[in-house]
């Protein structure tokens, strides 16, 4: 079977990964695989698992928070903020329900965040019409 390398890439992270043999990731329209010898193409992944067969013929589970992914001339670069990989599917589970949970979090805190700014904006805006019809 043809085989492709496979780049593991993030702000703080880089992984060369030979010879792989499949990949299947996802995106907004669905699952999809990639094997030796593919087009040209370019995606963004979803928050979610992927995963890839090395040339051992084991999958190996990737864990992402999105990615864009480009795959050419039998490379594939995957680029992401962080990674994690593992051949264990339960421990690589764990790991990912632990990162949804933080980034929930993080999104729980910037929505009140906005909230609070957006009802402090409206006050303000409501002081300021008010001020201007005394004023008229």
């Amino acid at each position: 079977m043809s085989q492709f390398v496979l780049h593991l890439q993030s702000g703080t992270q880089y992984e060369r990964i030979e010879p792989v043999e499949s990949f299947v990731g996802q995106d907004s329209s669905g699952s999809f695989g990639i094997l030796a010898g593919h087009a040209r193409s370019m995606t963004s992944l979803v928050f979610g698992l992927a995963r890839y067969r090395a040339g051992d013929g084991v999958w190996q589970y990737v864990a992402l928070p999105g990615a864009l992914l480009y795959f050419s001339d039998n490379q594939l670069y995957i680029n992401t903020r962080r990674f994690h990989h593992d051949s264990d599917y339960m421990r690589i589970i764990s790991v990912l329900r632990e990162e949804m949970l933080a980034e929930e979090e993080k999104l729980r805190g910037v929505t009140e965040s906005l909230q609070q700014l957006e009802r402090a904006m409206l006050k303000r805006i409501w002081s300021l019409q008010a001020e201007q019809r005394t004023w008229t």
